[in-house]
Parts: structure tokens; C-alpha cells; sequence
């Protein structure tokens, strides 16, 4: 194991589903002291990319935050017995698509809009600290919807409109399992489309509709993504966290500033558990959907 993986932990939430997840390590950083989308972003807040296997197939989710990662969660994969690996991106942030070099030789599926904000902020992903480079682009692209088999499981990816416009979740059909990408998080959402929010907050509302029994985020507790999952609570945390600082801000409230008292109902239910650095996340958030 390289040390730039030495703390990714291989969890098994669900039997066939793995998550790979690193970061919350407390005083350690990857890349550097300087400020990174790697150690300031994902890192930090903890980050998980996710394989479907059966029968000797695989089918990643997103290919993680470096190159070193995708290579683990290729390694694991094959030493489980597969013997074809396909890939699926959640959309097309940093954190999501750093390792799909790895999978080069793989077939990397992607909702068509994915491939063309990649092409769009190609000059952003392949010169930003850490750069993505190469940035290998997906090669089969679908719209809205696309229904898979990983050996005897079926799989579906569709489109949400959440935290970015080219969202795509994974879907267990037969188990009621969502891997959602960062369409949920936990704390809470990061908003990197402010001037979306009112249509995430609706797609929000779609997706809580569909009937669903354990939800893995891409940035989440680590215990509880080894435990199985968030409960479908999670969605309208996301929710309600959107439609109530929107509303805060319309109204110049001031007393918005600690995220742990704004989402204390939320905290008490259990529907999301406080980790300090959403503070910032939350610092951030304000100060994006203050400026429309």
C-alpha cells in the first residue's frame, strides 16, 4: 500500500457492495501544506468511491481522489475474482473522476452531460493542485437513465439534479440500496450551483419519493457506511437544510452563522451527525447563495 493510501479502509456495508473510503484522519494531509481541492475538500470531510461485485463482475462508482486510490480499489476488485471492471462517474468534480486513468482500458459510462462539463472545465481538472493528468473521459454516455447487470445484479444509474446538474445515482433495485454520489451528504450538502438550489431542492423532493431503505453517500460517517447506510431521513435533512438557509438568507437573518445550532432538529433525530469541518462547508454555502 503506497502511503498516499495508507489510511483508505475497504468497508463492506452491504454483501457485494463496497465502499472505499479515506480521509477524517485528524492532522494528516496527502498532498501538502499549500492549499488542495485533495487535503481541503475531500480529505477532509472524508471521501468514499464505491464497486458493485458479483460473479465475477465489478462495476465502480466513481474512481476516487487519486490515481494511487483507483489503483487499491482495482486491486481489491481483481483479487476478489473479477474479471471485467466497468466504471460509472457520479458526476464530474475533482474528488469524482481523479482516478479514471486507472480504468483507461475499462468501458467508463457517464450521463452525456458529465462528458461535456468535463470537456468544459478540462483546463480547470488538469491544472488545479493537485492536476488530473491525464483526464481519461468516459466512453459510453447515456441520458437520464441506464439499467445494468453486474453478474446476477441489477443496476441502474439516473439522473438527480442535485448539488451538481449532471448528478447520477446508482440504484439497487432489488435491495432498495442508493449509492447517491454527493446528491446527499452528510453533514450537510455542499452548494457548488447556487443559483440551482431551488431546482436541487425539487429534485430533492423526487427523490424522496422512490422507496428506499439504506442511502451510502460519497462523503458521510465512515461507522455508519460500514453499519449499512443512512436511513432515508437523509434526504430530507438535505432538503430542509436548502429550503430553510435559502429562507434564512431571503430574510437577512444573522443568527445563521453555526451550522450546529441551525440544523440541531435534524442533529437530534439522527437523521445527520455533526462532524466540525461542515462549519466551513456551511461558511461556504452562505456566502454562495448571499451572493445571488
Amino acid at each position: 500500500m503506497s502511503d498516499l493510501t495508507s489510511t483508505l479502509r475497504t468497508l463492506e456495508p452491504h454483501p457485494g457492495v463496497f465502499a472505499y473510503y479515506d480521509g477524517r484522519i485528524e492532522g494528516r494531509r496527502l498532498h501538502g501544506a499549500e492549499p488542495n481541492w485533495l487535503d481541503d475538500g475531500a480529505y477532509e470531510l472524508g471521501v468514499a468511491s464505491y464497486a458493485v461485485f458479483d460473479a465475477g463482475e465489478a462495476l465502480v462508482y466513481d474512481t476516487h481522489i487519486s490515481l494511487a486510490h483507483a489503483q487499491a480499489v482495482r486491486r481489491h476488485l481483481e483479487e476478489l475474482g473479477a474479471k471485467t471492471i466497468r466504471v460509472a462517474l457520479s458526476h464530474w468534480h475533482n474528488d469524482h473522476v481523479a482516478g479514471n486513468a486507472v480504468f483507461a482500458d475499462c468501458e467508463i459510462i457517464a450521463l452525456k452531460l458529465t462528458a461535456d462539463l468535463l470537456h468544459a472545465n478540462r483546463e480547470q481538472l488538469t491544472t488545479r493542485v493537485p492536476p488530473i493528468s491525464p483526464l481519461v473521459m468516459p466512453n459510453r454516455l447515456f441520458e437520464a437513465r441506464l439499467d445494468l447487470e453486474v453478474g446476477s445484479r441489477r443496476v441502474e444509474l439516473h439522473h438527480f439534479d442535485i448539488h451538481s446538474a449532471d448528478g447520477t445515482i446508482l440504484w439497487l433495485p432489488d435491495d432498495n440500496i442508493l449509492v447517491a454520489g454527493d446528491t446527499l451528504e452528510d453533514t450537510v450538502t455542499y452548494v457548488s450551483e447556487a443559483e440551482n438550489t431551488a431546482k436541487h431542492i425539487r429534485e430533492l423532493a423526487r427523490l424522496a419519493t422512490w422507496p428506499i431503505d439504506r442511502i451510502l453517500p460519497n462523503h458521510g460517517d465512515p461507522d455508519r457506511i460500514a453499519a449499512g447506510g443512512y436511513g432515508a431521513s437523509l434526504i430530507d435533512a438535505n432538503r430542509r437544510y436548502l429550503e430553510q438557509l435559502m429562507h434564512a438568507i431571503k430574510q437577512g437573518r444573522t443568527d445563521i452563522a453555526s451550522l450546529k445550532v441551525f440544523i440541531a432538529e435534524d442533529l437530534a433525530t439522527g437523521a445527520v451527525s455533526y462532524f466540525e469541518p461542515y462549519e466551513g462547508v456551511h461558511r461556504k454555502n452562505i456566502a454562495a447563495l448571499s451572493a445571488l
